[in-house]
């Protein structure tokens, strides 16, 4: 039986509750960040964004990079489509691998005793999604985060998009780790996003058909459940796969997600609004 919308969301803010409530709160004292490296890249079997889906039928292959120090870091990442989405694959035709997006986040984290909080700069550099399709406009996001030091981690994000698709964006996550030996360790992650749109033309609202409004976009929008298996490969390398399972939070989310989805269907309200995503990541880090 499928879940409805309202469980769905009702299932996921249950869950943090529950988790947050059976942990309690543990007071840590922050350690001095030491100089840090990580090079990690990803295969992924989609590549979904906030709910978005910008690939399908192919590989996506996500290298990145990040350097921080004392709070401090920069980070790198890019998205390589092995199997660019073309709409008319009834016709047999394909596109060679394309390089669509590269991605720069500057970024402070002050760890306190028993909280975190943070501060970045993200700058999105997009490129169309095929060779035939429009190039997407680039963007640029300011960040606000606070976060409990506790077992669960859990954070609260506030974006600010400062580019051409204006809205505000707020992320609530939290997260639980379970050691089960020296080298494996279980993650398991949940997170729940709300949209404020403050630009119709660039988040509008979608109607019952999956079609565009006039109206803007405010409502709680994407879910995403996750479990990951860290496993320590050596000091420096660690293997992860990952499972999660994303999802509309509500009816409006449901629409636009249909509406602005990849799937070549004469109605859009055919198309997919949850996605099953998998994906392996190895990192070196010192």
């Amino acid at each position: 039986m499928k879940r409805s919308i309202k469980e769905k969301r009702f299932f996921v803010i249950s869950l943090m509750t529950a988790i947050l409530a059976l942990t309690g709160l543990s007071v840590a004292y922050a350690e001095e960040e030491k100089p840090m490296v990580e090079i990690a890249v990803t295969a992924s079997s989609g590549y979904v964004w906030r709910g978005y889906e910008l690939s399908r039928n192919g590989i996506a292959v996500q290298p990145s990079m990040t350097v921080g120090y004392q709070g401090f870091s920069a980070n790198f990442w890019g998205n390589l489509d092995t199997k660019p989405y073309c709409a008319g694959t009834e016709t047999g035709k394909t596109y060679s691998s394309t390089w669509n997006e590269t991605d720069v986040t500057l970024s402070y984290t002050k760890e306190m005793e028993s909280f975190s909080v943070g501060a970045g700069y993200i700058y999105y550099g997009l490129g169309a999604l095929n060779p035939d399709a429009a190039k997407r406009l680039d963007s640029q996001e300011l960040f606000l985060s606070v976060g409990l030091n506790t077992i669960l981690a859990p954070t609260l994000t506030v974006y600010k998009d400062i580019g051409h698709y204006h809205a505000w964006y707020f992320l609530l996550g939290i997260s639980h780790e379970i050691a089960l030996n020296q080298m494996v360790s279980l993650n398991i992650t949940a997170t729940a996003g709300y949209l404020l749109s403050t630009d119709a033309s660039a988040y509008p609202k979608f109607d019952e058909n999956a079609r565009a409004t006039g109206d803007k976009f405010s409502n709680f929008h994407d879910g995403a459940l996750a479990v990951s298996l860290p496993i320590k490969a050596t000091s420096y390398i660690t293997l992860t796969p990952t499972i999660s399972y994303i999802f509309a939070l509500s009816d409006d989310a449901k629409n636009e997600m249909k509406g602005l989805g990849l799937k070549g269907t004469a109605s859009p309200a055919e198309r997919d609004s949850s996605f099953m995503v998998g994906t392996l990541t190895v990192s070196l880090a010192f």
